[in-house]
């Protein structure tokens, strides 16, 4: 079983993809972001190997207009052997890596302009994989599409389009039900036809439920049916409900009690566990350490280096709870580590306590800060208690003042990204 976490990353350095706008990608412009963006990539296929995160979506925007006719360059040819090293660290590692098209890719639209952009962009994710390097285990995951006003015959439309693909893009694609439209019975029902893998979705299927007659792990077994051994092991996707906000919001975070009992009820199942949740590669993190049979509280020190001034300036409290947690060297107590973190983090921050972690940090810098910079920075923290300004402010100089000084230990902290 392997988890994984969804395009993005937070809290890693120099993982962040760029775009530009259609008027602006012009040749140079866009050989500039491809470059930029396969670099990113390997930034975050690296972070994922020292993570022993074994699975990964890739950004569809890797290649700004991969399949629009603005973008012709022969990208998958001129930076081959740069793609071909990026899939060398995802082979070696044994990682398996997917793309997920937007909700713009309607394969079942009645719009022959929809379906034939449809069909590009499709074929487009199929050539990012293959210039990787990567097999058939590696897949596209797309959505069914609109209703229409007519379900069946767009489910029929659907097939037909799907008959039109190359055989390589078939070969990768697997189907998902959604939250709106095509529940995870439609889907099934159109695996039967096309012969496609069905992902599962926890919290489409709570959403959208197919019926009250099958339970979660009876549909996920109905799924693990369309999975040929040539596609490798069975995917889901998994996520949690945000409680503030409408049906079908991701949860900033993943609980992990909740996420234990969905882990429990799977039973030994082998399969992988796409994590869709607003906090990425930190859940997965989560997630792999509360599992993992290394027992190894090494890593939840090196968690805990990243996250104590984010924790300390909500509640000081918890600070200690957890310092105290990690004294004892012999007990792996990472899934008590991960509820006091979760505790704190639905603390708001208040004033004293924000100002104290911001203290602690500046001691980072304090003896080799110039009587200039300490002004400031005290200036800063007065503006700040007198509600002048906002704590990021103060965050920002002291960013600053990281990457002047190159404080190593705060190079990955979170407290500069909450």
């Amino acid at each position: 079983m392997s988890i994984g976490y969804a395009c993005l990353t937070v809290g890693v350095p120099d993982a962040k993809f760029k775009n530009c706008v259609l008027k602006n990608a012009g040749v140079k412009k866009l050989q500039e972001l491809i470059a930029h963006n396969l670099k990113t990539l390997e930034n975050i296929i690296d972070y994922n190997i020292k993570n022993d995160i074994k699975l990964f979506r890739i950004s569809s925007d890797l290649i700004p207009f991969g399949s629009s006719p603005v973008n012709n360059l022969p990208w998958h040819e001129d930076l081959s052997v740069q793609l071909r090293n990026i899939g060398g660290k995802i082979k070696g590692s044994a990682m398996r890596v997917s793309m997920h098209p937007g909700q713009y890719t309607v394969l079942n639209s009645p719009d022959a302009n929809v379906v034939n952009r449809a069909i590009a962009e499709l074929e487009y994710h199929q050539r990012v994989l293959e210039s990787l390097g990567m097999d058939e285990q590696h897949k596209i995951v797309l959505h069914i599409g609109g209703v229409y006003k007519d379900k069946k015959s767009s489910a029929r439309r659907f097939i037909s389009h799907y008959a039109q693909l190359d055989e390589a893009v078939k070969k990768r694609t697997v189907i998902e039900n959604d939250d709106r439209s095509y529940n995870i019975a439609d889907v099934l029902e159109i695996s039967q036809v096309i012969k496609a893998p069905v992902i599962y979705d926890n919290l489409h299927d709570q959403i959208n439920p197919a019926g009250k007659e099958n339970y979660e792990i009876e549909w996920i077994d109905a799924c693990a049916e369309t999975w040929r051994k040539s596609d490798g092991r069975q995917k889901v996707h998994y996520s949690q409900l945000d409680p503030l906000k409408k049906a079908g919001a991701h949860s900033n975070t993943i609980s992990i009690n909740e996420f234990l009992q969905f882990y429990a009820a799977l039973n030994g199942r082998s399969l992988d566990i796409m994590l869709e949740v607003k906090d990425k590669n930190l859940s997965a993190v989560k997630c792999i350490n509360c599992i993992s049979s290394s027992m190894n509280i090494a890593i939840l020190e090196s968690e805990w280096s990243k996250y104590k001034y984010s924790v300390l300036e909500r509640s000081p409290e918890e600070y200690l709870a957890i310092r105290r947690l990690l004294r004892d060297k012999k007990e792996y107590t990472a899934i008590e580590f991960y509820n006091r973190l979760e505790t704190a983090f639905k603390i708001p921050m208040d004033k004293v306590n924000a100002a104290n972690a911001a203290l602690h940090v500046w001691g980072y810098f304090k003896d080799d800060a110039t009587a200039k910079e300490k002004e400031k920075f005290l200036k800063l923290l007065r503006k700040f208690q007198l509600d002048e300004i906002s704590i990021s402010s103060i965050k920002t100089y002291l960013h600053h003042l990281m990457v002047k000084y190159q404080r190593d230990y705060l190079i990955n902290s979170y407290y500069f990204v909450f």
